[in-house]
């Protein structure tokens, strides 16, 4: 049997690609990291515990994040930015557990540095309909000033997973909504073979980007980093 080949993404620092584990590791020793961090003017920033957290779509390994938090920052700020970069489509409601599903609720309003410890994974559910389902665990943590002002800074993320067209197997950019509402079937369209699919009662071809919630409920994304 053909082993599934393992998504990479680019270190944000060095522009290393390697697999979601390998940046793991990586991020803790990568020099160019270590450098922004320690350049003189991050020394005048307020010193703080900043938390590396590994964000993983829970059925998908395609889909992942490394994310560096402050400790001063709180579930609600994750919650915006995982709505903001892979998720929000309707305005659904959101919630954090420990112990999956049906474990118990953690308030948004905690802080990131009451909530994580080695050992402690978060499950991250957006939409009780449809449902996306998210799992954050605790990486590694270091002292220092923050690298933006804002609560989260993205180190890593998965790249786009490659399509192959339906029609000609050639590399695609979008995939048929139509096919997928009314025949259950995930069709990946190249340029030429999306000019002339005829489907459009849901909108038509649509472009495939990256994010776990693609084709579920609303979404269309941009997923896109919000800063």
């Amino acid at each position: 049997m053909t082993r599934r080949k393992q998504s990479t993404g680019a270190c944000a620092f060095c522009g290393r690609e390697m697999s979601r584990g390998g940046l793991s590791k990586h991020l803790a020793s990568c020099a160019e990291r270590q450098k922004v961090s320690t350049a003189p003017s991050q020394q005048s920033g307020a010193t703080q515990t900043l938390y590396h957290l590994l964000v993983a779509d829970a059925y998908s390994s395609d889909f992942w994040l490394h994310l560096e938090m402050n400790g001063g920052a709180k579930l609600q700020d994750l919650d915006r930015y995982l709505r903001a970069i892979w998720l929000e489509c309707c305005d659904h409601l959101s919630q954090f557990s420990i112990g999956g599903w049906r474990g118990k609720e953690i308030t948004m309003s905690r802080k990131i540095e009451t909530v994580f410890a080695p050992g402690i994974e978060l499950t991250h559910i957006y939409d009780f309909g449809t449902s996306s389902e998210t799992k954050v665990k605790m990486v590694g943590s270091r002292q220092g000033a923050p690298l933006t002002g804002k609560p989260v800074y993205l180190l890593a993320r998965n790249n786009l997973p490659a399509a192959e067209c339906a029609g000609c197997g050639a590399p695609a950019g979008w995939y048929c909504a139509d096919c997928l509402v009314e025949r259950g079937e995930w069709i990946n369209l190249c340029e030429a073979h999306c000019a002339d699919h005829e489907h459009d009662d849901y909108g038509g071809p649509q472009p495939l980007v990256n994010s776990p919630r693609l084709g579920m409920c609303g979404y269309n994304g941009p997923a896109e980093p919000p800063y």
